[in-house]
């Protein structure tokens, strides 16, 4: 028997795309990282002129606005689920604190926020406007030089950010526990398997 209330099917589609936002933000800003830099190394100017003006723009427009909706969807689940009881209203829900304060679900959601919002940040503000910059082709040299690694810097520190925003996000509500030590650990493996994707990125389908 399905669930007839609006509030149970609104907050499974709302879940579902933000989901689906957050597979193809994701997987294009592995894709940009992993698979385009070590492939863009290897392009002489003439083969970038030619590629890139096709590849980058398609692949930005997904990019940024995936970004925007695994944001403002995964904002509205969080008040779905954290601030708002139906038939009560809005205000902190159990799964967020109780008389003892914020509870563990609550600390691990946050932590996956807290990274979640800074990558959408550096999307918006930093990357999108440094390539939009650099696909005018109004710039050069050292000008242009520095919008690539401006760009690329920020894309680098999302990829690293992503690892511990999905243990954030799969923590809440799967482990039930929470101390400094154990987000730590976790914070730290995420960012030690990025490390490793970057180093085996430039190994990967060379031919020998």
């Amino acid at each position: 028997m399905a669930l007839e209330d609006f509030f149970s099917n609104f907050h499974l589609l709302i879940r579902w795309f933000h989901i689906l936002s957050g597979i193809c933000w994701i997987g294009l800003l592995y894709f940009f990282n992993f698979v385009n830099i070590p492939l863009q190394g290897s392009l002489d100017d003439a083969t970038k002129k030619l590629v890139n003006p096709q590849l980058m723009p398609r692949a930005l427009w997904w990019f940024r606005w995936a970004a925007m909706s695994t944001f403002l969807m995964g904002w509205i689940l969080f008040t779905l689920k954290y601030m708002y009881t139906p038939g009560q209203g809005f205000g902190p829900t159990s799964l967020f604190s109780t008389e003892s304060g914020l509870t563990a679900r609550a600390v691990w959601i946050l932590m996956g926020m807290l990274f979640g919002s800074t990558m959408w940040f550096n999307v918006w503000f930093v990357i999108w406007p440094s390539q939009k910059k650099i696909l005018s082709g109004q710039f050069s040299g050292d000008a242009l030089t520095a919008l690539r690694t401006r760009a690329a810097k920020a894309s680098r520190v999302n990829t690293f950010l992503s690892g511990p925003m999905l243990f954030g996000m799969i923590g809440a509500p799967n482990y039930g526990a929470v101390n400094a030590v154990t987000l730590l650990v976790y914070i730290a493996i995420a960012m030690i398997v990025v490390k490793l994707a970057y180093t085996y990125s430039l190994k990967v389908g060379v031919k020998k």
